[in-house]
């Protein structure tokens, strides 16, 4: 079985994180289900690893490595940070934290679809998109017969 390692870096300060570190994890941690469920199929197993940082690897907060690759050298994706009020609340000192530029959009968290693409153009698949094939119209595919 082919394997899939996403390890999501980010600041942890005593078990907590900032607001745009606990939105990428939760994009993250359903993208993991999901892509399990897609590509699990096609024997490919998709694993997370979780890297927590200290104050000092602020730069390399809330990144996510496919395989050992950035997200951003896999995607159209540009690297930039502005002012987190929310680290800036946990450490203490003005903080500035990483944001993303995808599909002509500002995040301060990876959103899932950026999440989902990088996984399977890393994996040199092509997402299944075709909505005549069985998808509900909801992102998830529809299954009959209670069988996924």
């Amino acid at each position: 079985m082919k394997q899939l390692i996403i390890e999501w870096k980010h600041l942890d300060v005593k078990g907590e994180t900032c607001d745009r570190c606990y939105d990428t994890g939760e994009n993250l941690a359903a993208e993991v289900k999901r892509l399990n469920r897609a590509l699990q199929p096609q024997g490919i197993q998709v694993e997370y690893i979780e890297t927590k940082l200290d104050d000092t690897q602020i730069p390399q907060s809330n990144c996510i490595l496919f395989n050992g690759i950035p997200i951003e050298s896999i995607l159209n994706i540009k690297v930039a940070e502005n002012y987190c009020e929310s680290c800036t609340a946990l450490l203490g000192a003005d903080t500035y934290c990483r944001t993303i530029t995808f599909e002509g959009n500002e995040y301060e968290d990876i959103p899932a679809k950026a999440i989902r693409q990088a996984a399977y153009k890393i994996m040199g698949l092509k997402e299944n998109k075709d909505k005549s094939s069985g998808n509900s119209g909801c992102g998830m595919p529809y299954y009959i017969g209670g069988e996924v």
